[in-house]
Protein backbone atom coordinates (compact mmCIF):
# COMPACT_ATOMS: atom_id res chain seq x y z
CA UNK A 1 0.00 0.00 0.00
CA UNK A 2 1.65 3.51 -0.97
CA UNK A 3 2.07 5.90 1.62
CA UNK A 4 0.00 9.09 1.14
CA UNK A 5 1.13 11.92 -0.21
CA UNK A 6 1.10 15.51 2.12
CA UNK A 7 0.11 18.60 -0.21
CA UNK A 8 2.42 20.90 -0.81
CA UNK A 9 0.85 22.94 1.88
CA UNK A 10 1.56 21.15 4.60
CA UNK A 11 5.34 20.80 3.48
CA UNK A 12 5.41 24.63 3.40
CA UNK A 13 3.69 25.04 7.09
CA UNK A 14 6.85 22.74 8.11
CA UNK A 15 9.18 24.76 6.79
CA UNK A 16 8.04 27.72 7.98
CA UNK A 17 8.12 26.25 11.71
CA UNK A 18 11.55 24.82 11.31
CA UNK A 19 12.46 27.85 10.22
CA UNK A 20 11.00 29.73 13.27
CA UNK A 21 12.54 27.12 15.55
CA UNK A 22 16.15 28.11 13.77
CA UNK A 23 15.25 31.56 13.90
CA UNK A 24 14.42 31.05 17.83
CA UNK A 25 17.54 28.97 18.93
CA UNK A 26 19.41 32.36 16.89
CA UNK A 27 17.76 34.68 18.91
CA UNK A 28 19.04 32.75 22.34
CA UNK A 29 22.53 32.53 20.88
CA UNK A 30 22.56 35.94 20.52
CA UNK A 31 21.16 36.72 23.96
CA UNK A 32 24.02 35.12 25.20
CA UNK A 33 26.53 35.94 23.20
CA UNK A 34 25.89 39.97 23.59
CA UNK A 35 27.13 39.53 26.73
CA UNK A 36 30.34 38.59 25.50
CA UNK A 37 30.60 40.57 22.51
CA UNK A 38 33.75 42.35 23.65
CA UNK A 39 35.44 39.02 24.19
CA UNK A 40 34.32 37.47 21.07
CA UNK A 41 35.50 40.66 18.66
CA UNK A 42 38.69 40.61 19.58
CA UNK A 43 39.06 36.81 19.64
CA UNK A 44 37.97 37.31 15.85
CA UNK A 45 40.17 40.07 15.13
CA UNK A 46 43.35 38.67 16.59
CA UNK A 47 44.86 37.19 13.43
CA UNK A 48 44.73 40.94 11.70
CA UNK A 49 46.37 42.68 15.05
CA UNK A 50 48.64 39.84 15.39
CA UNK A 51 50.29 40.49 11.49
CA UNK A 52 49.86 44.74 12.03
CA UNK A 53 52.54 46.41 13.29
CA UNK A 54 52.74 46.57 17.49
CA UNK A 55 50.82 48.98 18.92
CA UNK A 56 47.89 49.23 15.69
CA UNK A 57 44.34 48.84 16.36
CA UNK A 58 41.24 48.25 14.39
CA UNK A 59 39.34 51.40 13.98
CA UNK A 60 35.70 52.84 13.42
CA UNK A 61 34.67 55.82 11.10
CA UNK A 62 31.29 56.25 12.49
CA UNK A 63 30.27 56.98 16.20
CA UNK A 64 27.57 54.13 15.96
CA UNK A 65 29.72 51.82 13.79
CA UNK A 66 31.38 49.97 16.98
CA UNK A 67 27.99 49.35 18.57
CA UNK A 68 26.46 47.62 15.31
CA UNK A 69 29.31 45.61 15.16
CA UNK A 70 29.13 44.22 18.54
CA UNK A 71 25.90 43.84 17.38
CA UNK A 72 26.46 42.02 14.42
CA UNK A 73 29.19 39.54 16.24
CA UNK A 74 26.52 38.57 18.78
CA UNK A 75 24.45 37.54 15.62
CA UNK A 76 27.57 35.76 14.26
CA UNK A 77 28.52 33.75 17.55
CA UNK A 78 24.56 32.94 18.04
CA UNK A 79 24.18 31.81 14.74
CA UNK A 80 27.92 29.79 14.89
CA UNK A 81 26.71 28.30 18.36
CA UNK A 82 23.26 27.26 17.06
CA UNK A 83 24.26 25.45 13.85
CA UNK A 84 23.53 21.68 16.33
CA UNK A 85 20.22 22.94 16.23
CA UNK A 86 19.94 24.26 12.87
CA UNK A 87 21.18 21.15 11.21
CA UNK A 88 18.48 19.26 13.70
CA UNK A 89 15.67 20.82 12.67
CA UNK A 90 17.29 20.12 8.59
CA UNK A 91 17.41 16.65 9.38
CA UNK A 92 13.81 17.07 11.18
CA UNK A 93 12.37 18.47 8.06
CA UNK A 94 13.57 15.64 5.60
CA UNK A 95 13.20 12.63 7.81
CA UNK A 96 9.84 12.22 6.13
CA UNK A 97 11.89 11.05 2.77
CA UNK A 98 13.88 8.77 4.37
CA UNK A 99 13.82 4.99 5.14
CA UNK A 100 12.37 4.00 8.46
CA UNK A 101 15.41 2.49 9.36
CA UNK A 102 17.70 6.12 8.49
CA UNK A 103 15.56 8.07 10.41
CA UNK A 104 17.09 6.67 13.74
CA UNK A 105 20.36 8.17 12.55
CA UNK A 106 19.36 11.94 14.02
CA UNK A 107 22.29 12.12 16.70
CA UNK A 108 24.75 11.27 14.20
CA UNK A 109 23.64 13.23 11.61
CA UNK A 110 23.91 16.41 14.00
CA UNK A 111 27.18 15.24 15.45
CA UNK A 112 28.50 14.58 12.10
CA UNK A 113 27.27 17.78 10.36
CA UNK A 114 28.15 20.19 13.41
CA UNK A 115 31.66 18.57 13.17
CA UNK A 116 32.55 19.68 9.73
CA UNK A 117 30.84 22.83 10.19
CA UNK A 118 32.88 23.48 12.63
CA UNK A 119 36.06 22.21 11.40
CA UNK A 120 36.06 24.19 8.39
CA UNK A 121 35.65 27.50 10.07
CA UNK A 122 38.00 26.37 12.39
CA UNK A 123 40.72 25.47 9.62
CA UNK A 124 39.95 28.36 8.24
CA UNK A 125 40.13 30.86 11.56
CA UNK A 126 43.66 29.27 12.15
CA UNK A 127 45.33 27.98 8.85
CA UNK A 128 44.15 30.25 6.25
CA UNK A 129 43.47 33.76 7.60
CA UNK A 130 46.46 34.45 9.25
CA UNK A 131 48.19 33.72 6.02
CA UNK A 132 46.05 36.19 4.22
CA UNK A 133 46.06 39.17 6.14
CA UNK A 134 49.98 38.56 6.35
CA UNK A 135 49.86 38.81 2.70
CA UNK A 136 47.55 41.98 3.21
CA UNK A 137 49.43 43.72 5.83
CA UNK A 138 52.32 43.09 3.36
CA UNK A 139 51.76 45.90 1.35
CA UNK A 140 52.31 48.75 4.16
CA UNK A 141 55.18 50.64 3.84
CA UNK A 142 56.06 53.84 4.98
CA UNK A 143 53.83 56.16 3.34
CA UNK A 144 50.84 53.39 3.33
CA UNK A 145 49.49 52.21 7.22
CA UNK A 146 46.84 49.46 7.53
CA UNK A 147 43.97 51.09 9.35
CA UNK A 148 41.52 48.09 8.57
CA UNK A 149 37.59 49.29 9.94
CA UNK A 150 36.50 47.32 12.48
CA UNK A 151 32.67 47.11 10.49
CA UNK A 152 34.70 45.71 7.31
CA UNK A 153 36.84 43.58 8.97
CA UNK A 154 34.39 41.39 10.80
CA UNK A 155 31.77 41.49 7.74
CA UNK A 156 34.77 39.89 5.83
CA UNK A 157 35.84 37.24 8.30
CA UNK A 158 31.76 36.39 8.79
CA UNK A 159 31.21 35.28 5.51
CA UNK A 160 35.00 33.87 5.29
CA UNK A 161 34.14 31.85 7.71
CA UNK A 162 30.94 30.90 6.88
CA UNK A 163 31.74 29.58 3.87
CA UNK A 164 34.64 27.52 4.78
CA UNK A 165 32.05 25.54 7.25
CA UNK A 166 29.72 25.13 4.84
CA UNK A 167 32.34 24.09 2.20
CA UNK A 168 33.30 21.64 5.09
CA UNK A 169 29.69 19.98 4.56
CA UNK A 170 30.21 18.23 1.08
CA UNK A 171 30.56 14.38 2.22
CA UNK A 172 27.35 15.27 4.45
CA UNK A 173 25.47 16.27 0.90
CA UNK A 174 26.95 13.75 -0.83
CA UNK A 175 25.77 11.20 1.51
CA UNK A 176 22.21 12.59 1.08
CA UNK A 177 22.43 13.25 -2.87
CA UNK A 178 23.92 9.34 -3.21
CA UNK A 179 20.50 8.34 -1.12
CA UNK A 180 18.43 10.16 -3.28
CA UNK A 181 19.61 8.75 -6.57
CA UNK A 182 20.97 12.08 -7.64
CA UNK A 183 25.06 11.19 -7.77
CA UNK A 184 26.96 7.85 -7.08
CA UNK A 185 30.56 6.89 -6.93
CA UNK A 186 30.79 6.49 -10.56
CA UNK A 187 29.56 9.90 -11.30
CA UNK A 188 32.09 11.70 -8.99
CA UNK A 189 34.97 9.83 -10.50
CA UNK A 190 33.81 10.41 -14.05
CA UNK A 191 33.46 14.39 -12.94
CA UNK A 192 36.65 14.59 -10.92
CA UNK A 193 38.44 16.66 -13.17
CA UNK A 194 34.87 19.48 -13.27
CA UNK A 195 35.02 18.86 -9.73
CA UNK A 196 38.85 20.45 -9.16
CA UNK A 197 38.32 22.89 -11.57
CA UNK A 198 35.08 24.37 -9.70
CA UNK A 199 37.25 23.62 -6.04
CA UNK A 200 39.88 25.72 -7.55
CA UNK A 201 37.35 28.67 -8.09
CA UNK A 202 35.85 28.75 -4.11
CA UNK A 203 39.29 28.89 -3.16
CA UNK A 204 40.35 31.86 -5.11
CA UNK A 205 37.24 33.36 -3.94
CA UNK A 206 36.83 32.29 -0.48
CA UNK A 207 40.59 32.70 0.53
CA UNK A 208 41.54 36.22 1.47
CA UNK A 209 44.66 36.59 -0.39
CA UNK A 210 45.45 35.92 -4.21
CA UNK A 211 48.38 33.80 -3.23
CA UNK A 212 48.54 29.97 -4.72
CA UNK A 213 49.69 29.28 -1.19
CA UNK A 214 46.29 30.58 0.56
CA UNK A 215 44.38 28.87 -1.91
CA UNK A 216 45.98 25.31 -2.02
CA UNK A 217 45.14 25.62 1.95
CA UNK A 218 41.63 25.34 1.15
CA UNK A 219 41.80 23.49 -2.58
CA UNK A 220 43.94 20.87 -0.98
CA UNK A 221 41.27 20.12 2.03
CA UNK A 222 37.91 20.31 -0.21
CA UNK A 223 39.83 18.34 -2.61
CA UNK A 224 40.19 15.35 0.02
CA UNK A 225 36.85 16.09 1.28
CA UNK A 226 35.50 15.30 -2.49
CA UNK A 227 37.87 12.02 -2.44
CA UNK A 228 36.19 10.78 1.02
CA UNK A 229 32.59 12.21 -0.58
CA UNK A 230 33.21 9.05 -3.66
CA UNK A 231 33.75 6.69 -1.14
CA UNK A 232 30.74 7.60 1.22
CA UNK A 233 28.38 7.51 -2.47
CA UNK A 234 30.47 4.38 -3.00
CA UNK A 235 28.97 2.70 -0.20
CA UNK A 236 26.07 4.21 -0.10
CA UNK A 237 25.32 2.62 -3.53
CA UNK A 238 26.28 -0.77 -1.80
CA UNK A 239 23.61 -0.50 0.67
CA UNK A 240 21.48 0.26 -1.48
CA UNK A 241 21.67 -2.48 -3.68
CA UNK A 242 21.51 -4.68 -0.83
CA UNK A 243 18.26 -3.30 0.47
CA UNK A 244 17.01 -3.58 -3.18
CA UNK A 245 18.09 -6.96 -2.99
CA UNK A 246 16.57 -8.20 0.07
CA UNK A 247 12.96 -6.52 -1.23
CA UNK A 248 12.86 -8.57 -4.16
CA UNK A 249 10.89 -11.78 -4.00
CA UNK A 250 12.98 -14.71 -5.14
CA UNK A 251 11.83 -16.12 -8.27
CA UNK A 252 9.72 -18.98 -8.53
Amino acid sequence: MEEEKLPITNHLEELRWRLVKCAIAVAVGFCVSYAFSGWIFDFLAAPMIKVMPKGSKLIFTSPPEAFFTYMKVSFFAGLVGSAPVIFYQIWKFIMPGLYENERRFVVPFVLVASFFFFAGATFGFFVVLPVGFAFFVGFASESIVAMPSMREYLGFVMKFLLGFGCAFELPVVIYFLARMGIVNAAMLRKNRKYAILIIAVIAAVLTPGPDVFSQCMLGLPLLMLYELSIWIAALVGKKKAQEQAETEEPAA
